[in-house]
């Protein structure tokens, strides 16, 4: 058998057959030992794959697609130890879908083990690998991250972790409560929120060490794609109307993508700014074109939410746009193009954006003043230095008294500052808006810096007026804490920080 495969077949795989037969002779010589030693490794190495694939197969055809995943995320983890930049980049094309139902919360019965989990924790274990051996462990943690975003959401988790049981009876019936210990209310209201920090810091250790930072753009662009065409292809699949969408009564009707429509139209307005600044900034042609067609759907998909708080930060974008480029060219251009837009926007556009005109503020802000505000205004005098903890309408003598009858039966303020006062009290309130201050600044000063790319200043430039968008926007709605619909705000501060952070001075 030997001298046949030697004379016919691949001379590489005969002399692999001599070396399989001689290791299993009776004979125990020393020169067959250094042959056994050399072979082994490679027998154990197939034998390992061999066992590895028969157990996901058998693991597949139980679970089906869950498993699927779950071994292509942990197929994805051996690349990412190789270089955590790799699970950056997956993250920024992930992590916005994977906040929808489009994408699995839960894999093998197990609740937060999903793709986007496990590349999170993957990359962040790879970076402290890298971290440990390089020294770059010391930059990784801004002191104003740390001591004005994150000291603040532990200490309202620790404080709110207390009044689990003091939830309002009967609230479950109007508001979904996902949590029922105090383990399960700190993963949501500390846990989650952090995840959205640790992936900033991620980007910024990433873009720390890359030579051109503007290349996570291409993945940036194409999650804001993702992102868009969610919406615009479950609109047109549904054949609902544009008036059926306009109407109060249809807030939820994008609910089942998995974020209400004033979350998705708040993510798109920050995305429009993060697109908008360097299509303007921008010397090559072909990202401009695909920055222009970007922005096209994602106004599209913004105008598809009827999201009243979208369009106002939407406005608030162009406006920042033409004070910050102060030419003629610009003011004809955009102002031709709001004429244009104006005359051709649907009617339903015009009714949703007027709703409640003419009736007074209750009804132009939909209830929130006299069916939330007020009634919780008496709450931030119980604890008003550092609030109550995370999501404490939940627990408000407001709430015991009458949820549903005297107060809204819902499951936050309505009102991000109000929300604060609430939860964190004027200290916390206090400490997250510096936070944002020293975002803005960062933004700002890396928009004007003369050693980054056109491109990359306008990106900046953005991040600065997508997040003035977004603080103007949350007088009405939302929360100040790390949220799904921030991602895109998170991801330009973990490119600030990485970006300042390649330079000593900063």
């Amino acid at each position: 058998m030997s001298l046949v495969l030697e004379r016919r077949v691949f001379p590489g795989l005969a002399a692999l057959w001599r070396r399989c037969t001689a290791t299993f002779r009776d004979d125990d010589s020393p020169q067959d030992a250094p042959t056994w030693r050399r072979i082994a490794p490679k027998l154990s190495v197939f034998a390992g794959i061999a066992l590895l694939g028969i157990f996901w197969g058998y693991v597949v055809a139980i679970a089906e697609l869950n498993a699927l995943l779950l071994a292509a995320s942990l197929f994805s983890c051996v690349f990412i130890l190789r270089d955590f930049r790799i699970g950056v980049v997956l993250l920024i094309l992930l992590l916005p879908i994977s906040n929808s139902y489009l994408f699995p919360r839960a894999m093998l019965g197990v609740t937060g083990l999903n793709p986007a989990n496990l590349l999170l924790v993957g990359t962040l274990g790879s970076y402290l690998l890298h971290g440990l051996f390089d020294g770059s462990l010391r930059r990784f943690m801004p002191r104003p991250l740390f001591w004005l975003c994150i000291v603040p959401i532990i200490i309202a988790g620790a404080l709110g972790s207390g009044h689990v049981g003091d939830v309002a009876p009967g609230l479950s019936r109007y508001v979904l409560i996902e949590f029922d210990s105090a383990t399960s209310y700190i993963r949501d209201a500390v846990v989650k929120p952090l995840f959205m920090v640790i992936f900033a810091l991620l980007v910024g250790a990433a873009v720390s060490r890359s030579e051109k930072p503007e290349k996570f753009l291409i993945p940036t662009l194409i999650s804001i794609w993702m992102m868009g065409a969610m919406v615009v292809v479950f609109v047109y699949q549904s054949g609902a109307a544009l008036s059926e969408l306009a109407r109060s009564d249809s807030r939820g009707f994008l609910s089942p993508l998995g974020m209400h429509a004033n979350e998705l139209g708040r993510l798109y307005e920050v995305a429009y700014a993060l697109l908008l600044f360097p299509w303007a900034e921008s010397k090559e042609s072909r990202l401009r074109l695909a920055l222009l067609a970007s922005m096209g759907l994602t106004v599209v998909a913004m105008v598809l939410t009827f999201s009243r708080g979208a369009f106002l930060g939407f406005i608030v974008v162009n406006v920042l746009f033409l004070l910050w480029r102060r030419n003629t060219k610009t003011l004809i251009f955009f102002g031709l193009l709001a004429v244009v837009a104006l005359f051709f926007l649907p009617g339903a556009i015009y009714d949703r954006v007027t709703t409640g005109f003419g009736s007074g503020l209750d009804l132009v802000s939909a209830g929130r003043i006299g069916e939330i505000w007020l009634p919780l205004l008496p709450e931030v005098l119980r604890s008003p230095i550092y609030g109550q903890g995370h999501w404490s309408i939940l627990w408000s003598e407001a709430m015991h008294r009458g949820a549903g009858v005297t107060i809204a039966a819902v499951g936050h303020a309505h009102n991000a500052y109000l929300q604060a006062l609430l939860d964190m009290g004027i200290a916390g309130l206090i400490l997250v808006c510096a936070y944002f201050a020293h975002v803005w600044k960062g933004f700002r000063a890396l928009s004007v810096d003369p050693a980054l790319t056109p491109t990359l200043r306008g990106f900046y430039l953005g991040g600065a007026a997508g997040l003035a968008s977004l603080l103007i926007s949350y007088v009405t709605d939302s929360s100040l804490m790390p949220r799904p619909e921030q991602v895109f705000l998170w991801l330009a501060i973990g490119m600030m920080y990485g970006q300042r952070t390649k330079r000593p001075e900063d």
